[in-house]
Order: structure tokens, then sequence, then C-alpha cells
């Protein structure tokens, strides 16, 4: 069983130094796939022994190139760049297709440790356990199969994450590892914890509500 990791970026060359050689060591093939990095990203990921594709920026259409890069792969995970796998991370994916699953993702952790952190880690876990919509921090995974039967990833600006774990989780067999990802809070601690659960929140209700995620990609910037 071929398992790639897809990391979607735009100028995320620190994080790639932290975080890449984790998932290196999980996967038998790691391709970053690059919207347009200004800095160091594309080089960085070529020393440390990533494959890099490029094209226009925007993370559904990053994921689907880099998928379509890691043509000889099983299954394909799909790692944002500031995220980091559980030691077992590869093992724990591989034995969750072996057991039928079709796809599924992580638990979530975030890389500080202060009580609001932890409260919103919680709340994450706590609402992925109850709707099974885990999102792409968390990792996301899917065998090649299931990728292609639900024509991949949405070409949009935002939410295309929640877009695929509907559509998977429609699809069954999904499974959801307790061994927790460890992830930037970088976003918690710009905006602080109560904004952004309530941006989220707020997003993802509109959503569901027929907006498009065009319109909320705008207030999703305005909110940044």
């Amino acid at each position: 069983m071929r398992l790639a990791i897809v990391v979607p970026t735009l100028n995320e060359d620190d994080a790639l130094r932290r975080h890449l050689p984790r998932a290196l060591e999980a996967a038998d093939e790691v391709v970053v796939s690059d919207g347009g990095s200004s800095d160091g990203t594309v080089e960085v990921a070529r020393r440390l022994g990533a494959r890099v594709v490029s094209g226009p920026p925007g993370r559904g259409g990053q994921l689907n190139r880099g998928a379509a890069a890691a043509g000889a792969a099983d299954v394909l995970l799909f790692l944002h760049a500031d995220t980091t796998l559980p030691a077992r991370g590869g093992a724990a994916v591989r034995e969750a297709i072996a057991k039928g699953a079709n796809g599924g993702a992580f638990f979530l952790r975030f890389d500080v440790d202060r009580p609001a952190q932890r409260l919103g880690a919680w709340l994450i876990n706590r609402r992925t356990r109850f709707l099974r919509l885990p999102l792409g921090d968390q990792a996301q995974f899917v065998t090649r199969e299931a990728f292609e039967k639900l024509g991949r990833f949405r070409d949009w600006p935002i939410l295309e994450d929640l877009d695929f774990a509907v559509r998977l989780r429609r699809l069954g067999a999904m499974k959801l590892i307790e061994e927790p990802v460890t992830t930037a809070a970088r976003r918690f601690l710009e905006l602080g914890a109560a904004r952004t659960v309530a941006t989220n929140w707020l997003i993802w209700a509109l959503y569901f509500l027929g907006v498009s995620p065009h319109r909320l990609a705008r207030l999703y910037r305005r909110n940044r």
C-alpha cells in the first residue's frame, strides 16, 4: 500500500523546515504543491527530499495537482505545511485503510499549550466526533479510488476541505484517528480564540445556508 502525502504551500519555507521531515518519514512519497511562493519554499522542499509541483494559488487546485503528481499512490494524505503527524501517523493511516476505511482524518491539538488553545482543540475535537466533519488542518486522508469517485477537491477559495469532508462522510467508512496531529495556533494567537471560533462557526453556518464560498472568502479575509 503506497502512501503519498500532499502539502499545499504558499510562502511556507520556515514551516517546511520544521515539519516536512516527519512527513517524509511517514510516507513513500511527499509532494509539495506550491502556489507561487516568493520565499525559499520550493528550494527548501526540494533540498529536504520532496517532489515539487507548481501552479496558481488556491488550496483546492493545489491539492488536486499534488494528488495527480503522486499518481502511483494508493492512499493520499493531505497535510498543511504547519501541521505535524503523530509518530505513528503513517502507520495509523495504513491500518485504517487496510481495515476497510475509505478515508478519514485525525483529531487535533495545537502547538501552544495554553488554556485558550486547549479549549479550542477540545471544541474542534468534540465537533469532529459529533459531526464527523474533520477539516484540512486535521490531515484528511483518502484512498485513490475514493478520491476519484468523489470528484477530487472543489477548486474553491475557501471551504474546499469542509465540502470534501461532507462528501467523504456520505461515502461512508470514515475513520477518525484518536492520536492527534499537532497544528500551529498562529491564527488563534493573532486573532484571539473567541474571534477565531466565532468567525469559523459563522462561515460554516452561512455555507450551509447556501452562501457562495467565493463570497465567504471575502468575509474570511476581512476578519483576519
